[in-house]
Order: structure tokens, then sequence, then C-alpha cells
């Protein structure tokens, strides 16, 4: 091969040409990849930090990207608004908008608690605080009172409004409402008001269970209410129940107690309640609550089985009040000719089970009470679902309104 070389000296210049260019084209290739990398993990690096620098900031955009300044901005309030608080934070923010109220019943004094609701001035109570109230008087944070005049009140919910003019408008701070209907039991929750009168008290605690039926001192049923162990009493009545972003997700409204005061169980009307009702008493001063006009008793194992039901759920209509939506739409009352008795209580037999709502199964009379207040209006068409003499047939009624001297679904 060398002698191949000598006696052709071209051939062996092409060669270590060709060899040295084959050499420079590797390093070449070697170094612009080495390049690219530093730049590339340059840039990354920029955008992550660029990313960290600003909480509102999520990923680096591309000149036909931007991101609106304004956008960045309200997203990161939100974010912040949204954010878990701790019980010291969750009071720092809130206990401006906690008001006191008291109020003069005759030659008695009561307190309660409120919460401001708009900046116009309204404050969201118990009605049972502020019923038969000749007198009613706010007291803000800072010790500052003023007059109040009652806007509007229902006792079926037991919510009331009362109305303060303030010319300071900085004192009417509203608290946000939650949607309560995403409330978890176990939840931690917080209580503020006024019990005994020391105003600015706070509790905290968890939901307990949700969709309760309170009975409360006037005879009505509240559905659909929340029980919470965040101790309450005596004066925390129309105070904020809060989840831990500081929202509104009930008003705190009584007790179950042998004592008078607190014993572990606490229940709140839901701030769904609050959207739905609120709106209306303050534009209309009071809430027309739809009405089927039924009265009866949830089945029992033993009234299942004088039925020959096979399972014992939904609602066994007693009587039908005369001229009432369920007496115009044809839905059956028990008869005297077929009682039992059950626990020394006579039971008329032969009614209606009313198993179902349009598409709600009805386990008990507060799956329909709970139905009909959170979806249901005055004069809206409901299908019942009921079970009469073995069958199941459907009965369409039009609610009407409840008259205010009853308490029935």
């Amino acid at each position: 091969m060398n002698k191949l070389l000598n006696r052709y000296p071209l051939f062996s210049i092409m060669n270590k040409l060709i060899l040295v260019g084959i050499i420079i084209v590797v390093i070449a290739s070697a170094l612009l990849y080495y390049n690219y990398n530093i730049i590339n993990v340059s840039n990354n690096n920029y955008a992550t930090s660029s990313s960290n620098s600003s909480k509102g900031a999520v990923e680096a955009k591309t000149p036909t990207q931007a991101q609106d300044p304004t956008s960045s901005m309200q997203q990161q309030q939100e974010e912040e608004q949204r954010r878990l608080l701790t019980l010291p934070e969750l009071f720092s923010k809130v206990e401006q908008s906690v008001v006191q109220i008291t109020v003069q019943k005759g030659n008695a004094r009561g307190v309660g608690s409120g919460f401001v609701y708009d900046n116009q001035g309204h404050i969201v109570t118990n009605y049972h605080v502020v019923e038969g109230a000749s007198k009613v008087t706010v007291t803000f944070l800072d010790g500052t009172s003023y007059r109040a005049s009652i806007v509007g009140s229902d006792p079926y919910t037991d919510l009331a409004i009362v109305k303060v003019d303030v010319s300071d408008s900085s004192k009417l701070v509203p608290l946000p409402l939650a949607d309560s209907s995403m409330l978890r039991v176990g939840e931690q929750v917080a209580a503020i008001g006024n019990p005994f009168g020391l105003s600015g008290s706070m509790t905290a605690g968890i939901v307990s269970q949700l969709g309760r039926m309170l009975e409360t001192a006037n005879g009505f049923s509240i559905p659909d209410v929340i029980q919470t162990d965040a101790a309450i009493n005596p004066g925390n009545s129309g105070g904020p129940l809060l989840n831990m972003y500081g929202e509104v997700v009930g008003v705190n409204t009584a007790i179950a107690s042998r004592t008078g005061e607190f014993a572990g169980i606490g229940f709140a009307i839901p701030s769904n309640t609050v959207k739905k009702i609120v709106p209306v008493l303050i534009s209309e001063h009071r809430y027309r609550h739809p009405w089927l006009g039924v009265s009866g008793i949830d089945v029992t194992p033993e009234i299942a089985e004088a039925l020959g039901l096979k399972e014992a759920r939904g609602f066994l209509v007693i009587d039908v009040v005369a001229d009432s939506p369920a007496a115009k739409a044809g839905v059956k009352g028990g008869s005297n000719a077929k009682v039992i008795s059950i626990d020394n209580r006579i039971i008329k037999l032969g009614g209606d089970v009313i198993v179902g709502v349009d598409d709600i199964q009805v386990r008990r009379i507060s799956d329909i009470l709970i139905y009909l207040q959170r979806e249901k209006s005055v004069n809206d068409t409901i299908t019942l679902h009921v079970i009469r003499d073995g069958k199941e047939i459907s009965i369409d009624v039009v609610l009407g309104e409840r008259p205010n001297i009853l308490e029935t679904p």
C-alpha cells in the first residue's frame, strides 16, 4: 500500500484531505449541538424564573400569545381570595362584616347577630331575632350603632333582613355567599357572633351532617338545614357560619339542647337558601313558598307491612287540605274505615303513598320539602309518583302558595 501511495502522491493527498474534512465536520456538529443545548436550557431557565417571580404568570408566551396584564392580575386576586385561611386569618378577614343586633320587645331586651349582605346597608339575621321587635339597633365592630328597620322576614326559613342608613360606606363590607351544595360532612367551619352578648366571638368545628329537618318553636319545619358542632349559643342567632375561604355557608339559627346551652349540636340555614330567599325579601318584603297541601307520616316497617309494600320508604298521605293544590289534582287521603295503631297513635290507611317527585326518589317527607324549597316556586307544576291500591300512578300538581296558618308540605 505504501508503495502505491509513494507511486501516486496525488491519491495520498486526497485521502488526507478527506480525512481532515470528516474530522472538521464532526467537530463542528458537536459544537453546534452543545451551543443549542446551552441556549435551550437558558431559555427554559428564563421562562421558569419569570413564572416564579410573577405569581399570576403560568407559562412563557410567544409574542402572539402575550397575556393581558389585567387578566393576570384578576386571576391572581381570585386565587388569593380562594386561598384556604387559618382561623386567625379567617377572623381578621370577616370580623368587620359581622354585627350585633339588639332588639326591644315590650319590656324585654334581646341580643342576636347578623352580617352585612350588600353595600346598600342590608343585614341578614334570623326571623326569630327580630320577630315582634319595636326597636332594632345594629352595632358594628368599632362600636358605632345605628337604628335599623325591618325590610322583610320569612318564618318558614327563619330569615330576616334589616337595613341601616350608614353615612360611612366603608363600614359596609359584604360577606360572599358560598355554594352550600358543595359542603361535605367533616368540612371545617367557623361560627362568628355575639353569644350571651359577648361581641365578636368565634368558635370552630365541622359540618356534622347535611339536609336536616329543624322543628322550630313556632311549629314550623325548616328543611335542608346544616348541622354543625361549632359552638352556637344564645346571641349567635343570625350570625354567619363560614367555610375556610371566608365565605358564608349558612346562617346560625338554633341548637339542640335540654339545658338551653350548647350541647354539641347546632343548626344553620344553608347559604343557597339565603341566595333564593333574601333578594325576594328585599324587593317584595315576603317570600311566597310553594305548597302542596297534604299531611301524613313517613312509611315505617309497620305501615309497609299493613299496606303490602315491598319496602318501608315513601310518605303516606293521611289528610288532604280542602281546595289545596293536592286536592284539586286528585291526591287521595286516608280513610277512617281502615286504621292501624302504632305506639298508641291511630293512623288512617288507604291514602296515596308518595314515592317520587319528578325525577327525585322520596324516602320521607324531608325529601319533598327540600326539593320544593331548592327547586320550585309557586305556580310550578310537579309530577307526583304515588302508590295507590298496589299500583304506581303519576299525578300532575300545580303548586300553590303556602298559607301562613299552615305548616304542611
